[in-house]
C-alpha cells in the first residue's frame, strides 16, 4: 500500500511541474513565483541525506532567497516519517487537509459534447483560469507550457461554448485528473461529469490502470462529485509553512 501511494504522489509531482527546481538529500525543492501551492513547496517523498535540520536550513535560505515563505508537503509516505513532527516543533504551520483519491480505469464511452486538444485553446484558458486567484492565475500557464508530452486537454461545450475544462497527464498505469472547472452558469448541468469520462475514455487509450486526482478535504462538492465517480482515498496529505510566512493559495 504504501509504495502504491508513493507511486501516486511521484506522478502527481511529475503531472504538476514547478519551473524551477533543486535536489536537496533526496527532497525536491519547487519554485514557481508564487500561486500554486504543490509547485511552491517541497516534496518530501525521499531523504537520502544524514542531517534533517540542515537540509531544512537548506529549503528555508533557499526560499528566503526567492522572497517566499518555505514551505513542505506532508503525505502518509514522506521521509523521514518523523519529517511533519519536526516541522512541527519549529514552528511550522499546518495546512488544510488535501486528499489523494484513486480509481479503476474503466470502459466508458467517449463524449460527444467533449472536445480534445494537446494544447491548451484560448477557450479552455479562459475557463480553468477564471476560478483561480491572482497567484495562480498568473502562474499557471508557465505550468502548463512544461507538461509532460502524454498530456491532453478536455472542454466541455453547451451551445457551441465551452464551460467545463480538465487535463490529464498519462504516466504508465497512471492518469491524473487535473484542472477541472466549470463555468457557474453551467454547474449542475452534467459538464464535470461529461469531462470525467471523456478523461477516463482517454486514459484507458492510452493504457492507463488507474486514474488518480488531488483535492481539498473541505471541497465537499468536489468530493462527492468525484465520489460519484467512484474515486476512495488513497492517501492524504497537506502542507507545513514557516511560521510568520504567508502560505501559497490552494492546490491546482
Amino acid at each position: 500500500m504504501r509504495e502504491r501511494l508513493r507511486g501516486l504522489e511521484r506522478a502527481a509531482v511529475g503531472a504538476w511541474p514547478a519551473p524551477e527546481t533543486a535536489d536537496i538529500d533526496g527532497w525536491l525543492w519547487r519554485y514557481a513565483s508564487g500561486g500554486s501551492l504543490r509547485a511552491n513547496s517541497v516534496s518530501t517523498l525521499e531523504f537520502t541525506g544524514d542531517d534533517i535540520a540542515a537540509a531544512i536550513f537548506h529549503v528555508e535560505g533557499r526560499y528566503s532567497a526567492k522572497g517566499a515563505p518555505a514551505q513542505f508537503t506532508i503525505t502518509e509516505v514522506s521521509e523521514p516519517c518523523d519529517l511533519d513532527a519536526r516541522l512541527a516543533a519549529l514552528g511550522y504551520a499546518r495546512g488544510e487537509d488535501h486528499v489523494t483519491m484513486l480509481k479503476e480505469v474503466a470502459a466508458t464511452r467517449e463524449e460527444g459534447a467533449v472536445t480534445l486538444s494537446a494544447r491548451p485553446t484560448p477557450q479552455w484558458l479562459s475557463i480553468y483560469l477564471s476560478g483561480l486567484g491572482p497567484g495562480r492565475a498568473a502562474v499557471a500557464p508557465t505550468i502548463l507550457a512544461r507538461l509532460p508530452e502524454r498530456r491532453m486537454f478536455f472542454a466541455c461545450r453547451l451551445a457551441g461554448e465551452v464551460v467545463a475544462s480538465g487535463l490529464c497527464v498519462a504516466d504508465g498505469e497512471l492518469a491524473s485528473v487535473q484542472c477541472m472547472a466549470t463555468r457557474d452558469d453551467a454547474r449542475r448541468r452534467g459538464c464535470a461529469r461529461a469531462v470525467l469520462r471523456a478523461i477516463e475514455a482517454w486514459a484507458a487509450g492510452q493504457g492507463a490502470r488507474h486514474l488518480y486526482l488531488q483535492a481539498e478535504w473541505a471541497n465537499r462538492a468536489a468530493i462527492a462529485l468525484y465520489e460519484g465517480f467512484r474515486f476512495r482515498v488513497a492517501g492524504r496529505y497537506h502542507v507545513r509553512c514557516k511560521a510568520g510566512e504567508a502560505a501559497s493559495e490552494a492546490p491546482c
